[in-house]
């Protein structure tokens, strides 16, 4: 996988399974019969290119895909400062400290902050 598909047919659902807000957005999204490609990052490995591409899709710098605040990243990285490679390997190699979940459909990406922000799409 090295593109991310961007279908104005579907909407790539990437989430983390263990996530309640994510639970929630799939949930809501298959009772409204959505068209859903889903991405679990827990078990499909993403690449950092591939990460950079979600960024990019979301108009955000690196850095703002990182939950700064998950137990996970202040217990093993910090505050301290990292550049953008940085940033993208610390996603691939930990996608539990990924924001999600980010929804996709043709050139429009969203990052969820309730579930029903997936209808936006």
């Amino acid at each position: 996988m090295s593109e991310i598909a961007k279908s104005e047919r579907q909407i790539t659902l990437i989430y983390n399974s263990e996530s309640v807000r994510a639970k929630k957005t799939l949930a809501l999204a298959l009772t409204k019969e959505l068209p859903i490609r889903e991405i679990d990052v827990l078990s499909t490995k993403l690449t950092g290119e591939q990460f950079a591409e979600i960024a990019t899709s979301l108009n955000l710098p690196i850095d703002e895909l990182v939950n700064q605040d998950h137990p996970y990243f202040k217990e093993h990285f910090g505050h301290k400062e990292f550049s953008d490679m940085d940033w993208l390997t610390m996603i691939e190699h930990n996608p539990q400290i990924l924001k999600q979940p980010i929804a996709m459909r043709g050139e429009k990406a969203i990052l969820i902050d309730t579930p029903t922000d997936i209808l936006q799409l």
